[in-house]
């Protein structure tokens, strides 16, 4: 096989190549191929443009094979150690340092179990009392004859399940009669259970739950419901979320204001698409005047997850501001009086509000990657660092499983946690001391990385509260990236809109385990009542709202 010609292709090549497909007759199936290649193309050239993007990151953004999990991690640097695969230099100079000074390895947590869920489970699902037909409380035992029986407080209990169209449809047929003289038609009234409108709330809030819950596209939907004799097309399903943001906006517009009065907040955001965005709105004016008028044409979804009341609130935000664009405007609502806020992030500069006080607090996970994106060259070493952070998380672990207070928490980790990072401080700064280790090596940008943000790694050892990662917003995130791998991207800047104010009642429903697909039905149907107090119907207050209204 010969060398394939290596070309280059600009963004904007692509673009024009792109639209030649879709102007040719290519069947539709084709064209989608040619458009996924050259989608992976560009995307394969932003990771190498990123000089931090290693070969094992590479590899793992693009076939998802390698596992970040401890255990698996430590099972393969102990392989490659065992069939020799340490570089020249790349271990530690003595026995008595180094990998061979790894800390013992924390007795492993109980796993939970993995078995079909229990009766309990099901809390939407209808419930049916059974009796027996013939024998009642306190009546003769059939079997012995002498005792009497008892009811027991736990039932017996059988699950069974029966599949429908996500939205179903009921077709009433009206009788019509008609006079045989004066030819009047007489159609029989409706019952009343029949609603005044084609579509109720379940089924806008249906619509969002697949769409904006677990990322199916509006087309999957439609042809879903096609194929279950329910046809449902793409068009209506955006025209019921797109009438539903309005009513469901002040619930949104108070979880932003609760939000913003947070101890702490976490940030992350990931590449978005729109379409049809608009070159000049107010977001970009704002950041043109920041940026020297020089103008942004990416598009970000930027999650931030923060706690009020007892409850964690998840939010979105998609357009050209970075994060901690988004989080200055929020905390744009914040409260004078209050103190500045924890803020748990990754690195990157522009995760950081401009103009609002911070506490800031580093990710261990992100520092933990580093060292784990250059595993395969530095395996010993790799591993010492792993097993003595997986000792702070599983600190971190037992605080959790104590129910800690922060303050009990902060004390645990000072006891625990402070000598281990002290150790792994030590260790790194050996590593240059004793020229070890190369310092424009992938190793060595791993430890200078962590040296150059070691107060807000280690915040939690003198912070209250302050967490260990930014897990928590990176797994709110994935939802927003489900999307995108599914839907590829928003049509318009209403659209992406639209779905911020989905996205953020859903998954703030689903942190705190609530029903999302109830929450949305009760909201869009008692509009009115939501509007005049928002507070009242949100998801961890909107039931005890609910309860008078349903009696009277």
């Amino acid at each position: 096989m010969c060398e394939p010609k290596r070309i280059t292709i600009t963004p904007e090549r692509a673009e024009d190549l792109l639209r030649s497909v879709e102007a040719s007759t290519l069947s539709k199936d084709d064209a989608a191929l040619i458009r996924q290649i050259v989608e992976t193309y560009r995307y394969v050239c932003e990771l190498l443009d990123d000089k931090n993007t290693s070969l094992r990151r590479l590899r793992q953004q693009l076939f998802g094979d390698t596992s970040e999990k401890t255990e698996k991690v430590l099972e393969r640097l102990a392989k490659a150690v065992a069939d020799g695969r340490v570089p020249d230099g790349a271990a530690a100079a003595d026995a008595g340092q180094g990998a061979a000074a790894a800390p013992s390895k924390p007795p492993p947590r109980k796993r939970k179990g993995h078995g079909r869920n229990g009766a309990a489970a099901y809390t939407s699902a209808k419930r049916i009392k059974v009796t027996h037909a013939t024998l009642k409380h306190g009546a003769r035992c059939p079997v012995c004859g002498k005792g009497n029986v008892y009811l027991q407080k736990k039932p017996g209990v059988l699950v069974r399940f029966m599949a429908r169209a996500p939205i179903d449809g009921c077709v009433w047929e009206l009788e019509k009669l008609r006079c045989g003289t004066c030819q009047e038609i007489f159609t029989a009234e409706p019952p009343p259970e029949v609603g005044p409108e084609e579509y109720d709330a379940s089924c806008t809030a249906m619509v969002g739950c697949l769409k904006y819950g677990i990322g199916t596209p509006f087309n999957r939907i439609e042809g879903l419901q096609a194929n279950m004799g329910i046809p449902l097309p793409a068009g209506t399903q955006w025209e019921l979320v797109a009438a539903a943001a309005d009513p469901l906006y002040p619930p949104y517009e108070t979880l932003l204001g609760l939000g913003a009065q947070s101890k702490i907040i976490y940030t992350d955001d990931t590449p978005m698409k729109i379409l049809a965005a608009r070159k000049k709105d107010a977001d970009r004016q704002e950041l043109d005047a920041d940026r020297d008028r020089r103008e942004r044409k990416g598009i970000f979804t930027t999650g931030i997850v923060c706690e009020a009341e007892g409850h964690k609130i998840a939010l979105f935000f998609t357009g050209p501001k970075h994060a901690g664009e988004n989080l200055a405007g929020l905390l744009a609502r914040r409260a004078a009086a209050l103190p500045p806020p924890i803020h748990m992030s990754d690195a990157l500069s522009r995760n950081e509000p401009k103009g609002f006080d911070v506490v800031i607090a580093k990710c261990q996970s992100h520092a933990r990657r580093n060292f784990l994106d250059v595993s395969e060259s530095f395996p010993e070493e790799c591993r010492f660092v792993i097993e003595t952070m997986r000792e702070v998380f599983h600190n971190d672990a037992v605080a959790r499983e104590r129910a800690l207070t922060p303050e009990e928490r902060l004390a645990h980790h000072q006891a625990h946690s402070g000598p281990v990072m002290e150790k792994l401080r030590a260790w790194m700064q050996a590593q240059f001391d004793e020229k070890r280790t190369e310092p424009n090596s992938g190793l060595g940008r791993a430890i200078k990385y962590m040296f150059n943000h070691w107060e807000g790694l280690t915040l939690f050892l003198r912070r209250a509260g302050a967490p260990l990662q930014n897990n928590l917003c990176e797994r709110v995130l994935k939802m927003a990236i489900r999307h995108r791998t599914n839907s590829l991207f928003y049509k318009t800047e209403n659209g992406a809109r639209v779905g911020d104010i989905f996205m953020t009642l859903i998954h703030t429903c689903t942190l705190n385990g609530i029903n999302a697909f109830d929450y949305l039905t009760q909201l869009l149907k008692h509009t009115p009542e939501v509007a005049r107090d928002p507070k009242g119907w949100l998801p961890w207050t909107y039931k005890a709202t609910l309860a008078p209204l349903d009696s009277g």
